[in-house]
């Protein structure tokens, strides 16, 4: 079984947890923690004590408690690009390759994890084009409600592929791979 280099150690596990917090730091965003949900809050609690305040002051505040999370939203995506970036030359230098899905060749097993990871690389890739477009405001607002529309589908599906990657790595432990788990993690 091949061995995997610290490089490819370190950009694997790079990825992982970029997306880790991406993920984390965008659900927060879109639901328990959104301006629109923490402004609520706000004027809830003002309301209960009669206490007035203008809703520029309540969005403000809101705003200042949500604002950390989503610079920490985008120092990780600045993390995931440069590791995809990385991976992409890497993969390209080394010659390391995941089975073609449409070869005829190709196992069944082989044809899966090769359409799953065509399918990541290509949601990685529109996740990181529109969460750029949507940070730059690249577009019309029109375009931008569209982008972020796809941002989000493309991200409900990064669940579904670590699923399916630790579902691979227990069928390899399983059969013909064992030990890859320790591989990728320790290298030995």
């Amino acid at each position: 079984m091949k061995k995997f280099t610290t490089l490819h150690r370190f950009i694997h596990w790079l990825i992982a947890v970029a997306m880790l917090v991406l993920f984390t730091t965008g659900f927060l965003r879109m639901y328990w923690m959104s301006k629109k949900t923490i402004t609520a809050a706000i004027s809830a609690e003002l309301t209960k004590n009669n206490v007035q305040l203008p809703q520029e002051s309540v969005v403000g505040i809101a705003k200042s408690i949500i604002n950390p999370m989503f610079d920490w939203h985008l120092n990780f995506a600045y993390v995931l690009v440069f590791a995809y970036i990385l991976r992409i030359i890497y993969l390209l230098a080394k010659g390391v390759r995941y089975p073609n899905p449409f070869s005829k060749s190709s196992t069944g097993k082989e044809k899966l994890q090769g359409t799953v990871y065509s399918i990541f690389y290509i949601l990685l890739t529109v996740q990181i084009i529109t969460g750029f477009a949507l940070m730059w405001e690249l577009a019309s607002e029109q375009a931008l409600e569209r982008a972020e529309q796809i941002h989000k589908f493309a991200v409900y599906w990064m669940p579904v592929f670590v699923l399916l990657h630790f579902a691979g790595i227990t069928v390899a432990e399983l059969t013909n791979k064992k030990g890859i788990a320790s591989k990728m993690i320790g290298g030995e």
